[in-house]
């Protein structure tokens, strides 16, 4: 017999990440460069050796990644993982679901990232062969890399503003579909604290009943072939309907 579950804890989403190993227009092997608006993001290395490469209001630095490096960073935070090799991730995104309903915008030159139209050209990947898809992966992250050059070379001369335009045009881009994160962060992270905080006041007020309710979630192993995400080859796992064996 087998039951479904409760989402995984905090309703993160959990994917292996095997970080893009071709070289991109400035010599370095990786992903590209992009930001979530509205999702936490912690990158926990299981294999190899890179960096991840970041620009924030306060400043540009690069953290280096190694197996057992954790790393996490807030919404808002541009970022690139550069591999240097073998690097492997295990990827823990915040508000499961929401990234998927195009949290994340990369760093494209601006006058594409101010056009809807042009920013989905380029971001789209192709249905077509295996090949010519890793190809337009490999694209887009050059094109991205471009983009983040400019505002990463800015601001480490002190100069934030393209940084600041790029946080105001992405936010234009996805203010339409951004109308229907509110129900993704509300059926999952909030339901989640909503049913902690019930749980803790009727342990404060003598009662466990929830406990009778016990129970152990398995997640699939990830079928089929890996997709092509921003920083590198995907396998997500499925946490929002784990299965239970009995």
């Amino acid at each position: 017999m087998v039951d479904t579950a409760p989402s995984f804890p905090g309703a993160t989403s959990v994917t292996l990440l095997d970080v893009y190993e071709d070289l991109g227009p400035d010599g370095l092997r990786g992903g590209s460069p992009h930001m979530h608006l509205a999702s936490n993001e912690c990158y926990v290395v299981i294999g190899g050796r890179g960096a991840l490469h970041t620009v924030d209001p306060t400043g540009v630095r690069e953290t280096e990644l190694r197996e057992g490096s954790v790393v996490w960073f807030t919404p808002g935070t541009i970022h690139r993982a550069v591999n240097h090799g073998g690097l492997k991730v295990l990827v823990v995104m915040g508000n499961a679901g929401l990234p998927e309903a195009g949290d994340a915008v990369m760093t494209f030159p601006a006058d594409i990232v101010a056009d809807p139209e042009r920013y989905a050209a380029a971001a789209t990947l192709p249905d077509a062969p295996l090949e010519a898809r890793a190809a337009a992966a490999s694209r887009r992250r050059d094109l991205a890399v471009e983009g983040f050059h400019v505002i990463r070379d800015a601001a480490a001369a002190g100069d934030f503003g393209p940084l600041r335009a790029f946080h105001a045009a992405a936010a234009a881009l996805v203010r339409e579909r951004a109308a229907a994160w509110s129900d993704i962060v509300e059926r999952g992270p909030v339901a989640q604290a909503a049913q902690s905080l019930d749980i803790t006041r009727a342990i404060a007020g003598g009662e466990a009943t929830h406990l009778a309710s016990a129970t152990v979630s398995l997640a699939a192993e990830p079928a089929g072939e890996r997709g092509f995400g921003m920083c590198g080859r995907l396998r997500a796992y499925d946490v929002s309907e784990a299965l239970v064996p009995r």
